[in-house]
């Protein structure tokens, strides 16, 4: 994924602050290819600089560039596994069968629920008829979003998202500033400060048993994989590190369109297991209101 066009908004709502946070991010569903600036994407290797197009995250519409996404059915299973399929059709209304390798994969698929519990990474697998297929565990009841990041071949990178259901009675989760996580018997910080209107330095350390891992192996192409969700809108900001060759402190790079509070889930291996943390962390002051 492109530096100026991937700083892609994978993101998810912040949902959990308030009922009336929670209401709003509830109501927002799809948009309108107005509501997104096609690109929306930002990507940091090799140090340089992520910036997001128009200061605007991806995946707020279903649509956007030209590009459609398509679910056979919006509905989930509470507390199973459910298989969901979708298209993304093309500017001629086809469906797209070609697909740019971006991190080691055609597609990025993200769920996660409204209130930013039970987020998943997934890869879903493509027919030649353009559909695409993924299993979801589906952690219980509520309203989730799914994300679609790609790169149609010969087109430019895009983020679309869509609203899914899963019926049942459930209460949100709030979730608390939290710059630690504990995940699996690993310590995982995240140093650094959010500042909006500019590109930030984030940095990961992983720990366990109290001792630093300085041996994490490559998942997706890096050391690390990171990805930045909005409170309020489900505004998704996918980030990668800025030094691959660092197996001891993973570095990230992530320009915020704005203040607020976002959660921030690392993907990181070790062991030959792919592991989450999930973080919290409200903007700094000195950037965009």
């Amino acid at each position: 994924m492109n530096t100026a066009a991937k700083l892609s908004a994978y993101g998810a709502a912040l949902a959990l602050v308030a009922g009336g946070a929670w209401a709003a991010g509830t109501a927002a569903g799809p948009f309108s290819d107005a509501a997104e600036a096609p690109a929306g994407h930002g990507d940091t290797h090799g140090g340089a600089v992520a910036e997001v197009a128009d200061h605007q995250p991806g995946g707020l519409a279903s649509a956007a560039g030209g590009y459609t996404l398509t679910p056979a059915t919006t509905t989930l299973t509470p507390d199973t596994t459910t298989r969901f399929a979708f298209k993304i059709t093309g500017p001629d209304g086809a469906p797209v069968t070609a697909y740019d390798v971006e991190h080691e994969k055609r597609l990025h698929f993200i769920v996660v629920r409204r209130d930013t519990t039970g987020y998943r990474h997934l890869h879903p697998d493509l027919a030649a008829d353009g559909t695409w297929t993924v299993a979801i565990p589906v952690a219980g009841a509520g309203s989730y979003r799914a994300f679609a990041d790609f790169t149609p071949s010969g087109g430019t990178a895009q983020t679309l998202g869509v609203d899914l259901v899963a019926s049942g009675p459930f209460q949100p989760v709030e979730h608390r500033e939290s710059r630690t996580a504990d995940v699996d018997g690993y310590q995982v910080r995240l140093d650094g400060d959010l500042v909006p209107g500019r590109a930030s330095r984030v940095t990961a350390t992983v720990a366990r048993d109290g001792r630093p891992v300085t041996d994490l192996q490559p998942y997706l192409g890096a050391y690390g994989h990171l990805v930045a969700l909005r409170g309020g809108d489900l505004g998704y900001l996918h980030v990668h590190p800025g030094d691959d060759g660092n197996t001891k402190a993973v570095t990230f790079f992530a320009e915020v369109p704005s203040a607020g509070t976002y959660r921030l889930f690392l993907d990181f291996r070790h062991g030959d297991v792919v592991r989450t943390a999930e973080f919290t962390v409200t903007t700094a002051a000195g950037g965009r209101a």
